[in-house]
């Protein structure tokens, strides 16, 4: 525990005029350095996550939070499915589901397409207004009148447009096990744009049973999608169906399709705070500095206090006071200029760009157009707890050599 004398002889080295003024010099670009990378640290992590965020719903906007269907991707009595994975707890809907994958041609064009087959007023409930149409509805989609709606670079792709016909070359399975390609001819009823290239330039929506009449399903679909109340609990819950229904089925959720997503933006993050990192780092070796010339500067004084029955112990606590003050509050201001540069980035960046006419994500390149941000506590309590321990660190080599000078050598020629 630091006595009084300690903390007052700490906190008066601290503002004490110094024989140079190179060491306060140090002394305020080691706290700004510190202040300064834990700024930056909060705001490209809150960046991040909104970055993060902001996909995650985009990806989710076309798809459900989870699935379950039969191991060989026929499930033949899905309405008692659809039902019980309804019925579970935290589960806001499901949606029988059916993916076919062919070629779409409208005029000369043939592109790959991935065609979703629905039924609209389980995949309504399934969506919950996520899908953003630009023409037309999910409630054009009738059994057997053979509309489709398509992605917007999709449409743009192929030259579709409302009410024009589109021609699906698909594979389907024969008797002897094999597949044949098959032409079928379908009318265009609506657009969707998600902001994906993945979804909006590939993807193509139809009626359940037009799909399934073309794949020979009969009633039979692929399996049975839900959407979570909570999408961080989907991974659970598909967990859960799992276990009920047993081996005969096979769970999966958004945290798996989209794995690769994920793993390159927790990439990006964690080599973003190491590079990051490397400022308080830098700060921290500063302390460092400014405290190892301190030590050599009031060498004199360290001996008197020595001489007048001070311990090692208390010297070294007298420069870990001055050492830690520097760097914790450094954190503090860091912490704090990093919370208000996180939760003003979606106000302030406009009005930048407003300002320079310059726009840093034109929509001509970019899907997203605006820099998001989410700030997460935990984030910030994680950065704050490791600049408070790197800081403190880094004042044990000063007040260690300070704690070992020689009181008789230090006062010889004085």
């Amino acid at each position: 525990m630091l006595n009084p004398v300690e903390l007052f002889v700490g906190l008066r080295y601290l503002r004490a005029k110094r024989r140079t003024r190179f060491v306060s010099f140090i002394t305020v670009i080691s706290l700004l350095g510190i202040a300064l990378g834990v700024a930056a640290l909060i705001v490209i992590l809150s960046v991040m996550n909104g970055f993060e965020g902001e996909l995650r719903n985009r990806l989710l906007s076309m798809s459900a939070h989870g699935s379950i269907g039969a191991l060989d991707g026929r499930t033949e009595d899905w309405k008692p499915l659809a039902d019980t994975v309804a019925a579970e707890p935290g589960v806001r809907a499901a949606a029988p589901f059916i993916q076919m994958e062919g070629m779409i041609q409208s005029g000369r064009d043939l592109v790959a397409v991935v065609v979703h087959g629905v039924e609209p007023r389980y995949e309504s409930a399934l969506a919950a207004g996520r899908i953003n149409m630009v023409e037309g509805d999910l409630d054009v989609l009738q059994a057997g009148e053979r509309g489709i709606i398509l992605g917007r670079i999709l449409a743009y792709n192929i030259g579709a447009r409302i009410g024009e016909g589109v021609v699906l070359l698909v594979p389907r399975p024969v008797g002897d096990g094999t597949v044949e390609p098959v032409l079928e001819r379908f009318v265009t009823r609506g657009i969707f744009e998600v902001g994906l290239q993945d979804h909006d330039g590939v993807l193509a929506i139809a009626h359940r049973d037009d799909i399934a009449a073309i794949m020979g399903m009969d009633d039979a679909v692929g399996s049975v999608r839900f959407r979570a109340e909570d999408v961080m609990q989907a991974p659970a819950i598909s967990a859960s169906l799992q276990s009920q229904l047993g081996a005969a089925y096979k769970s999966s959720d958004w945290t798996v399709e989209n794995s690769s997503y994920f793993r390159a933006i927790r990439l990006e993050k964690m080599m973003m705070s190491l590079i990051l990192s490397l400022i308080i780092g830098v700060a921290a070796f500063n302390i460092v500095a400014s405290l190892v010339m301190v030590v050599t500067d009031k060498t004199t004084d360290i001996a008197v206090l020595r001489t007048l029955g001070m311990s090692p112990g208390g010297v070294v606590k007298i420069f870990f006071v001055q050492g830690a003050i520097i760097g914790w509050l450094g954190v503090v201001v860091g912490v704090l200029l990093g919370i208000l540069a996180a939760l003003s980035v979606p106000t302030v960046v406009p009005i930048l760009e407003q300002l320079t006419g310059f726009q840093i994500m034109p929509g001509d390149v970019y899907y997203v157009t605006q820099i998001p941000s989410e700030l997460e506590w935990q984030d910030v309590v994680i950065i704050a707890v490791s600049a408070l321990l790197l800081t403190s660190l880094a004042t044990l080599y000063p007040s260690r050599r300070a704690a070992l000078v020689n009181p008789a050598a230090a006062l010889r020629y004085e």
